[in-house]
């Protein structure tokens, strides 16, 4: 696979993670919460695969430093979610792997900014800043929802004194501002996952131009 369809493939992959794992993050009457649950992990694997993918592409190593960042944020996020831990551990997880993810993707944008025009370099900038958008209002998101657990957990901690119970459930209190922020967040990344790709499509067709000539 050449340089230019690394850029591509990892670029439509990551495009594809990012639209399932919002639909995963979208509050639904539908989707049961398990599903949205496996939407999710399979959104940020399918991130994380086409970061590194994209790393491997033709360009600056700060460039690769970023992907392979952004990468490792979404496998922070899978932690969260695949293993058995309690939600304040998993919630703190994925706060880290959403800011670790935007770190990489303001790397990137200050990279893209440092070089000569070049075709599809509005496109590549917009599209990380858009995705830092979308990463960090997940990041908040997900801060208010910890907030909720640890409020929740003082309320528990009362009534048990009173009435000799500890544990409710989370989600019987309304999360509905965290929930928004996050599935809100996840879009806008899609978004901003949509226009990279536009981009690494117009400097390929450039770079096969140059070539033929």
């Amino acid at each position: 696979m050449g340089s230019g369809s690394k850029a591509i493939v990892g670029s439509v992959i990551v495009s594809v993670g990012t639209i399932t794992a919002a639909i995963g993050a979208t509050p639904s009457n539908y989707i049961k919460s398990n599903v949205r649950d496996d939407l999710t992990l399979l959104g940020n694997v399918l991130q994380a695969e086409g970061n590194a993918i994209d790393a491997g592409a033709k360009g600056t190593v700060i460039r690769s430093v970023g992907k392979e960042i952004t990468a490792s944020g979404n496998l922070t996020v899978i932690t969260g979610l695949v293993f058995d831990i309690r939600k304040e551990a998993s919630y703190k997880l994925f706060i880290a792997g959403n800011l670790i993810q935007a770190l990489g993707l303001a790397v990137n944008t200050g990279d893209a900014i440092d070089l000569p025009p070049f075709p599809g370099q509005s496109e590549n900038i917009v599209g990380s800043i858009t995705q830092f958008i979308g990463n960090s209002l997940q990041a908040i998101g997900w801060s208010e929802a910890l907030e909720n657990i640890r409020k929740d957990e003082i309320d528990n901690k009362n009534k048990q004194k009173k009435i000799g119970y500890y544990y409710e459930d989370y989600f019987l209190k309304n999360n509905g501002q965290s929930e928004s922020l996050v599935a809100t967040g996840s879009w806008i990344q899609a978004i901003g996952s949509v226009i990279s790709v536009i981009g690494a499509i117009k400097e390929l067709t450039q770079d096969n131009k140059v070539e033929r000539k």
